[in-house]
């Protein structure tokens, strides 16, 4: 029987973007974990959903995800070096603003992440960081997520 679930690093995700994936999970029955180094909210409770918390080690949750994702998974992170690690695994990936790392774009995203930091270890802050995180941006990862969720449950119903 096909099946997949929505792995989620939710020490820096939206409560917006975790508010939606609580909600699409107990509406179309999927999977969703959550995991982090504190506890944090999740939204909606129900029997779909769960939170991890790891422990406060770096990569703590990082490795408890990577661990547990599997073929069909979806996991959403900004962190783009453990995004290249699941993308390696062949492993479906999207931060929270809506981008999905695959395989032809993980090293450019590594590079510029790699160039940012240089920059800002010289006093050289990048002017182009987007820490903001309104409407716009949530739609942009609704609209992606929702598609990718929609393929595996149009898969899971063929099967």
């Amino acid at each position: 029987m096909f099946s997949f679930k929505v792995l989620v690093d939710a020490d820096s995700c939206p409560k917006k973007v975790r508010e939606h994936i609580a909600l699409s999970a107990a509406r179309q029955e999927f999977k969703a974990v959550f995991a982090a180094n504190r506890e944090i909210v999740v939204g909606q409770k129900s029997a779909w959903c769960s939170c991890v918390v790891c422990v406060s080690e770096k990569d703590s949750a990082d490795n408890y995800l990577f661990a547990e994702a599997e073929e069909n998974d979806i996991v959403v992170t900004r962190d783009i070096p453990f995004a290249a690690r699941l993308v390696e695994k062949g492993i479906c990936v999207m931060n929270d603003r809506g981008f999905v790392f695959t395989k032809y774009n993980i090293q450019d995203k590594l590079m510029e992440r790699a160039f940012n930091m240089n920059l800002s270890e010289i006093g050289f802050a990048s002017k182009n960081k987007k820490t903001y995180y309104g409407d716009k941006e949530f739609a942009k990862f609704s609209a992606c997520f929702d598609t990718e969720v929609e393929k595996r449950l149009a898969f899971r119903a063929a099967n």
